[in-house]
Order: structure tokens, then sequence, then C-alpha cells
């Protein structure tokens, strides 16, 4: 049997039991500082990183288990980690017996996990398993239970903290109709557990099947993003972009900011031109169209960027910063922008607003001006803007108010 060599990693310290109080910040920067640890070994000593990754993932739920979870920011970090830990597990060079006992502390570590931190790590049990004979013997030995906790009869059904790592294994082992016959079994039509149906039905060539099998799964509390992407991947996997585009691209690339969203879409089609992408975007999410500013901004649509600016409310911020970084290399497209940000201070948007950000956008505006050569129009403009404030205390015209004359 292969052995690890002794190693003496930095993060073991720091995840004692109850290492960390109530607040998480300090515990989420430790969880990404002993993620990176274990990568950077990884690049060199795969064996190695991999045993490090098992001994991070049984140490960190009962290093954390009094960290104020209410915003997820917790949460998300592990769930992050375990993404990234368990393919280094999975990628390791191990031999059967070390990777049994990493499998055998992974269980323990998940049964003992009560918050739970871990819940995701069983999504990834036939990954860690690394072949589908030891995916089978896993099978093997989680679907006695999980048959029983769905079994209609009431003296035996009940939760079994184990169901997700008998399906991920059943897929990995290639039992694909035993799988599929199990989830006939489940109580509630689930994506949690109905997930595993649809990467069956792909891995047996029954395509079509798979994405009718997770339409037919949509529930009030399934997340229908999630359901996008295995439709979206199986529909790619077929050769089948426009497709896929048409019926789950933009659901499926949904990111944590519009721009993010639409690079990600971008990026999965790239046959699309961005223009005929934005354009999409924008008539997914109506009444949203000014927060397409940046996304049309990084994609060089600077005219499509200034229209979507002006239909519904824009960042001021975010149109004033993009007026200042074209102010010279495109002045055009920045005065439009900085008077697009004056409009929308004038009406009273705007997320903690102060004088400078009023300074700043007709700073930058008027700058622009001046390298389109247009510094009279602009100014008048400007004012003819701030003169119709009536919003609140009329906070811009009393900032600007002696830059443009007014009384």
């Amino acid at each position: 049997m292969a052995k690890t060599p002794a190693h003496k990693w930095t993060f073991r310290a720091r995840f004692r039991r109850h290492a960390y109080g109530w607040k998480s910040q300090p515990a989420i920067k430790r969880i990404k500082e002993a993620v990176s640890e274990i990568k950077k070994v990884a690049r060199k000593e795969p064996l190695l990183a991999a045993e490090g990754a098992v001994l991070f993932l049984e140490k960190v739920s009962p290093a954390i288990e009094q960290v104020d979870s209410s915003s997820g920011a917790i949460g998300t970090a592990v769930n992050n980690a375990i993404a990234a830990l368990v393919e280094i597990i999975g990628a390791a060079p191990a031999d059967d017996g070390t990777r049994a006992k990493w499998l055998e502390r992974l269980w323990e570590a998940y049964q003992d996990d009560d918050i739970p931190y871990l819940e995701s790590l069983g999504d990834h049990w036939g990954e860690i398993c690394a072949s589908p004979e030891i995916a089978s013997h896993w099978a093997d030995e989680l679907i006695g239970t999980c048959k029983m906790a769905w079994s209609p009869d009431p003296e035996l059904r009940g939760y079994f903290k184990g169901t997700t790592n008998c399906l991920s294994a059943l897929v990995a082992a290639g039992r694909h109709e035993e799988l599929l016959e199990l989830l006939d079994m489940a109580p509630y039509k689930m994506w949690h557990y109905r997930q595993y149906g649809v990467k069956a039905l792909a891995a047996m060539g029954r395509k079509a099947e798979a994405i009718r099998y997770a339409e037919e799964g949509r529930g009030l509390n399934d997340s229908p993003v999630a359901i996008a992407r295995a439709c979206e991947e199986v529909l790619l996997s077929s050769g089948l972009a426009d497709e896929a585009y048409e019926n789950y691209g933009l659901v499926a690339n949904q990111a944590g900011t519009y721009l993010a969203w639409f690079r990600a879409v971008a990026k999965k089609y790239p046959h699309k031109p961005k223009a005929e992408v934005l354009a999409d975007l924008v008539a997914h999410t109506p009444g949203d169209e000014g927060k397409w500013f940046a996304a049309a901004k990084s994609a060089k649509l600077y005219g499509e960027a200034i229209e979507l600016a002006n239909r519904t409310p824009c960042s001021p911020q975010t149109l004033t910063r993009a007026a200042r970084d074209f102010e010279e290399k495109n002045p055009t497209f920045a005065l439009e922008a900085g008077m697009a940000a004056l409009r929308w201070l004038v009406e009273g948007y705007g997320y903690e607003i102060t004088g400078a950000d009023v300074l700043a956008a007709f700073s930058h505006t008027m700058q622009a001006a001046e390298h389109a050569g247009i510094v009279e129009e602009t100014r008048a403009r400007i004012r003819d803007l701030v003169s119709r404030e009536t919003f609140g205390e009329r906070f811009v015209t009393r900032i600007l108010g002696r830059y443009l004359e007014l009384s």
C-alpha cells in the first residue's frame, strides 16, 4: 500500500475544534488559505495533497460550528472548498487500500457533521471513489438503508444521511437502471435526488428522455437554474448548441452580477454575436435594462450601453467610472455616460450618494466634453437637467449650483 509522506500542514493547527467564534470572516479567510495550501502541494505531490484534503474535510466542521452562519457566507466558503478538494482527492494516484481509508474517514466526518457543513460532499461521493469498482462497493453498502428510508411502510421509512452518497455512487458505478428504479421509490420528486436520474439517462444515451425527466421533476422549491444547467449540459453534449442556448442558456448561466452573467453566456456560446446575447439577456430581464450597462460596455457595444443606461435606473457611480475611463479614448461615449449619471442623481437614484459622487460625475462629463469640443453645449445640457431637479432637498442643485450659475 502506498504511504503518503509525513507533512506538516499549516492549516492543521488552525482548525482545532471550536477554533473560531461568532464572526465568520476569520474562518472564511483560513478556509481559503487552507485550500490554497493544499492546491499548491497538489502541483507536485498529488497523493500528499489528497491526504491533506481529507484531513481538512475532517477538521473543518468541528472548527467552525460556533460561527454565525446566518448570512450564508461561511457555508458558501465550505462548499467552494469541497468542490475544489474533491477534484484533488478523486484525481490522486492512490491505491485501493489508501482510497478505502480516505472514504471511511470522510464518511465518519460526514455522519458526525450536525450543522451540516459537509452536506454537498455526498453529491461528490462517486467522484472521490475514483473507480466504478469502489463506487459499486459503496452503492452496495448504502442502497439497502436508502430503500428502507424510502419504504412505503411508515414503520420503516425515515431520513437517511447518505442518500445522495448512494445515488452518486450508483452513477459512478454505471448502475443506471438500478438507480432509476431506486428513484422511483422516492416519496417526493425532489431535484436534489432526480438530478442523478438525469445523469443516468444521459449516460445511457437516452438524452431526450433525460431532458423530459428533468422537466417533470420541477417543484416549487427546486432551483430552476440547477435544472436548466443539467438540461443545457445534456444538449451541449449532443452537439445541440443552438437548442441549448434557446431553451436553457440564459437561465443556466446566471451569475452574481449582470456583467458576470453576460460573460458566462458569451463564453459558453462563442458562435453567438455578443450583441445578440446582450439583447436576449435584456429581453429576459424586463425592467432591469440599466443593469446591463456594464455588460454592454465590456462588449464595446457603446451605443447599446448608453441606450440601456437611460431606459431604467443605472448606478450613477458605475456610469461615472465609465465617463472617467473613456473621457479621452471615447469622449462621446464618456459624455453620454456622465450625463446619464447626472440624470439618475437628479432623480434621486444611487446608494449612499455623497457630494463627491455628484462632483465626480460633473467633472468627468465636462472633461469628456472638452475632449469632444462641445463644452458650452454640454454645460447647457447639464444646467437644464439640474434646473429641473425636484427630488428631496435638491441635493444635486446644492452641490452644482455655483458651477452652473443656478440661482
